[in-house]
């Protein structure tokens, strides 16, 4: 089941529609998905559920990330935002 939720989650993450988000939130997805534990998954879902635009504008720190989105996953995600990748 997990896996199956997972491989869900990868898709939505890769397919967002905002190419920037794809290449970002994809990227992350297929980096730590696997290692995330249940409520980290939980994190991840309700992150997807957030408009491109506000998620790009956290990400990107133009806008305060609202108290009710705070933590550990996106934490994680917005440090990747910015972690050097070979290429």
């Amino acid at each position: 089941m997990e896996d199956s939720r997972r491989s869900k989650l990868k898709f939505r993450a890769w397919r967002r529609g905002f190419r920037e988000l794809d290449l970002l939130i994809g990227s992350f997805a297929d980096a730590h998905l696997d290692s995330l534990d249940e409520a980290g998954l939980d994190e991840f879902e309700r992150l997807l559920d957030v408009a491109d635009w506000e998620m790009f504008a956290w990400l990107v720190s133009r806008e305060p990330v609202p108290a009710n989105y705070q933590g550990p996953v996106l934490d994680q995600l917005i440090a990747f935002r910015y972690a050097p990748r070979g290429g």
